[in-house]
Order: C-alpha cells, then structure tokens, then sequence
C-alpha cells in the first residue's frame, strides 16, 4: 500500500518521537498572504524599519505564522484522523522567524488515554519546530482526540501528563537585542503602554470579522495542513467543513490590535481550548481580558499575559452557570505578549 490513511489511536507508542515530513523554506509571500487573510497590523511584523528601530535586524514573521507552519507539519501524523483538536499547553517561541529561514517539526508522544467508549483515545504530544541550523524556535504541547481502527485493539495503559497551568515569566525567552526604549507609539497605532493595563481588566476589540469558506481553506493550504474535516465535506456527518483552529486563533489576534496594537509579539502559549466549532459564515469577535503583568530584563519591554476569547457574542461573556463555555464562545486562549513598558 502505497498512500497513507494517517495514524489513527492504536498506532502511537508512549515515548516515541516522529519527525514530520516537507520542511518549509518561507518567503515575503507568506507574509503577504498573512496579512491578507487576516487584518493583522503589527508593526514589529509590518515594517523592516520599525523592527530595527526595536533592535531586530528586520520585521520577523508573524508569531503565530511560524505556529501555524510548524503545526500544519505535524497534522498527517498526529491529527489527520483526529476528531478534535483539544487544548494546548507550555508553548514558548524559542526565536523569531524570518524570510529565508526553513522550518520542521518533530513531535514526541507524551500520553495516551483511550476514551471509555473505546472508539476513540486522546493523544498528548510535545511538538519542537527547528530552523534550517537545527536551532528550535517554537516549542509547545497538545493534546487531540484520535479515532481508533480496530475497536478491538488493546487500550494502552492510561498515561496523563502533569502540565503547567502557566509558563512562569522567568521561562519567557525574550529575542535578544530587542529594545522598546526608543519605541514609537504614533507608527504602531496607539498610546498604551504596559502601565496602563491592570489585571482583571477587560478589552472589547469591537471589531468582527465573518469567515468565509474559501478564507480559511486557502489558510489550510498555506500551512499544509491536511487535516480532512476542513476540506472535505462528507467527513463529518452533517456535511460542513469545519473551520481550522489556527484560522480562528489568528483572526482573533488580529482584532486585538484594536485596544492592544502595542502587545507586539507573543511569547508564551499557556493553554487554549477550541471551545465550540467555528463555520463558514461565523462572524468573529474578539476581546482580551490582562490577567498578569510582568518585568523582563530587556530595555523597555515589560511583559502580559491576556486571555484571548474570539466569540459570536458579547464581550465578557465565557461560561454559563453551569460552568461550560457558552455554545457562542470560540476560542479560549491564555498567552503571554510583549509591549513597552
């Protein structure tokens, strides 16, 4: 047999690593083509000139653009069969990325549950992203829920990994020579500064955004990402292509610019939870909520973490009384971003 159906729950091994196929050499056109599936405005990822201006040799890729690259590499090994894309954990960007630079993946099999109804499993992997001279630049955790082949196939033994609640701000690598001491807040949008954010706060982003159905299957293709239910529409039962996780992550940040257009680069992903599945014709929204602040030792640069909620409905509103995420509710991603001090 020549093609292949992708690994289903029975097939991982506790412990393995799989390296993942296709390394990607990116361009300026990723960039471009970032910037137009999503309204994404950044300056440190827009301008050459305002990167160096903070220190950088150059405007770096988009944070989330290198997620999405290393991530699509693992998807024919680690979620092609996948039923669901469950929560993230420990993710750190370890480097920038620039035009030029090449990206693999490589993932380690960190635990394995079967489901008690014996058609599924839930597989946690450690996944590392390396550029073209084997230095890591993105590192995180994951967990998805796999289909199962055989029904008969033998549980393994139920292995659930200790994760961290949060990357601690001590872990956080901030890019070296970067520098917010000369920032210019008239070219990056807005005033607000690390002071002027207090915990607890929350930020309605105002904007929304509806999804269209060739948006997000053009976004899967950018990334390779080949994971069935977002393209093929008899591989879920109600015939709908579901839209890519990473489609909603990246157009929820891209709306925070409007309230937080100087948290310029993420740095930490401290969980995430694809809440309720996302549609063609969805429209999104967006609001933030700065749970923690820290200092770091680089001039200028004072550290966040937000709470990042892309939702269908109003700002604020997360779980019922119940404690579940409201069915409106999208994404649930906590994370740590760079601003000026």
């Amino acid at each position: 047999m020549k093609t292949n159906p992708g690994r289903f729950f029975e097939d991982y091994r506790l412990g393995e690593t799989i390296t993942h196929a296709v390394p990607r050499t990116l361009s300026g056109g990723e960039r471009a083509l970032y910037h137009a599936l999503y309204p994404a405005r950044h300056a440190l990822h827009s301008s050459d000139q305002f990167a160096q201006g903070c220190g950088l040799p150059a405007a770096p890729f988009d944070d989330l653009l290198a997620f999405h690259t290393v991530f699509g590499k693992t998807v024919p090994d680690i979620s092609l069969n996948a039923i669901a894309n469950l929560g993230y954990a420990e993710g750190r960007w370890l480097l920038p990325v620039y035009p030029g630079d090449t990206l693999r993946s490589e993932s380690t099999v960190i635990g394995l549950k079967e489901n008690s109804n014996g058609k599924s499993g839930v597989v946690y992997v450690r996944t590392r992203g390396f550029n073209q001279d084997d230095k890591p630049v993105l590192e995180y955790v994951r967990w998805v829920m796999v289909r199962k082949n055989r029904m008969d196939a033998p549980a393994p033994g139920a292995v659930v990994p200790q994760l961290a609640s949060v990357v601690v701000p001590e872990a956080l690598l901030i890019p070296k020579r970067l520098d917010f001491s000369r920032y210019d807040f008239t070219l990056a949008g807005e005033p607000h500064r690390w002071g002027d954010y207090v915990a607890g706060e929350v930020i309605d982003h105002v904007d929304g955004v509806t999804v269209e159905e060739a948006e997000h299957m053009l976004a899967t293709r950018l990334w390779q990402n080949t994971a069935k239910v977002h393209f093929d529409a008899t591989a879920r039962e109600d015939g709908r292509r579901l839209i890519y996780g990473g489609h909603v992550i990246s157009m929820a940040r891209a709306l925070s610019f409007n309230g937080l257009a100087n948290a310029q680069m993420i740095v930490a992903l401290n969980a995430g939870s694809h809440a309720n599945p996302c549609f063609a014709g969805d429209t999104v929204r967006a609001w933030s909520q700065v749970l923690d602040k820290a200092e770091t030792d680089s001039p200028g640069v004072g550290a966040i973490r937000l709470r990042l909620v892309a939702t269908k409905g109003q700002p604020g509103a997360l779980r019922g009384e119940d404690g579940k995420y409201l069915p409106e509710v999208l994404l649930d991603l906590d994370y740590w971003a760079l601003l000026p001090l």
